[in-house]
């Protein structure tokens, strides 16, 4: 006769997992995925209330003809340039001056002191709101604004005649590239800090007892190492730049002064969702724009990635440990 053992119930928690991501995928839907492709779908077609809203005319299927009117009629690749123009201006500052700081922080052989206040300091402008930030800057730069009064006290600028920074191209876009670099520089300087950390310390190490110098180490296995997160912060850098529209909005009041040269492409979309407007053009801006997106990004990512070099310097390293 056998002994009857003690059934054991067994639990299957793997399904809590799938109803706790429930919530996410539902708001995902909803205000995401839906928009996305109805966005789409009315680019092919022409939507706008006429009367002053009182009647609806469309939805008409025009086919392709807003994505050619966008090219032909509508200033769209110029607002593009601009757009590119001052991510890029911004950008450069930006990735220099936080590889540099980041580079500080994590030397072995610096060790600066209060690290963690100037880490706190550096990613504090990250936390203010762009529309806030963008107020200051217009307030800062403005005729009458503190900027001036200092010029003029220390005769620079005439008093009757105050710098007008707002209705020079180089002034609008210097401002905002400054701004777009202080607000970020702080958190990409973040990001590749915990990159250089996680780099394995022992081929730093080999290195100077090779007879390294601190830049030959930085060219050659910091910067290879931290590829994979460099290509991350540009990839991230270039669509937040992109969909740049709250800090020239605010500073130009949505007019892209002067001559429209700091106009964006979402400035641009924004100006088409009006009612009496074609919706659909709106859409073949939102559609064109997701592509650029998607094929700047893949080139990016490919043209960085191809350059990243953890295998090769370990080997380097290694070879170099066995000849001598």
């Amino acid at each position: 006769m056998q002994n009857p053992k003690k059934s054991k119930k067994f639990v299957n928690y793997s399904k809590w997992g799938y109803i706790f991501l429930i919530p996410f995928f539902v708001t995902y839907t909803i205000f995401s995925l839906i928009p996305l492709l109805s966005t789409f779908y009315y680019s092919f077609f022409e939507l706008y209330w006429a009367n002053g809203g009182l009647s609806k005319v469309g939805p008409n299927f025009v086919g392709l003809k807003n994505f050619f009117k966008l090219f032909t009629e509508s200033e769209f690749l110029k607002y593009f340039g601009n757009t590119m123009i001052l991510w890029i201006i911004g950008f450069i500052p930006q990735i220099l001056i936080s590889l540099l700081l980041a580079a500080l922080f994590t030397s072995n052989r610096l060790r600066l002191k209060r690290q963690g206040f100037f880490k706190s300091v550096i990613y504090m402008p990250n936390l203010i709101m762009a529309s806030a930030f963008a107020m200051l800057f217009f307030t800062l730069f403005s005729p009458d604004g503190p900027v001036n009064q200092l010029l003029i006290q220390f005769g620079f600028v005439n008093a009757g005649d105050p710098i007008r920074f707002f209705s020079r191209i180089t002034g609008t876009r210097g401002i905002i590239a400054l701004m777009n670099f202080l607000m970020w520089f702080g958190n990409t300087t973040i990001m590749l800090m915990a990159g250089i950390m996680g780099i394995d310390q022992g081929l730093f190490e080999a290195a100077y007892v090779d007879g390294a110098k601190p830049i030959q180490v930085f060219k050659r296995i910091t910067l290879p190492l931290l590829m994979p997160i460099l290509s991350y912060v540009m990839i991230t850098s270039l669509i937040g730049g992109i969909q740049m529209f709250d800090v020239p909005q605010i500073l130009t009041s949505g007019s892209g002064s002067p001559n429209n040269t700091s106009k964006t492409v979402v400035m641009l979309l924004n100006s088409k969702l009006s009612p009496s407007l074609n919706y659909g053009d709106g859409g073949a801006i939102s559609v064109i724009l997701f592509m650029l997106t998607a094929l700047c990004s893949v080139v990016v990512y490919r043209s960085m990635m191809n350059k990243t070099g953890n295998d090769e310097v370990k080997k380097k390293i290694r070879e170099e440990q066995r000849r001598k």
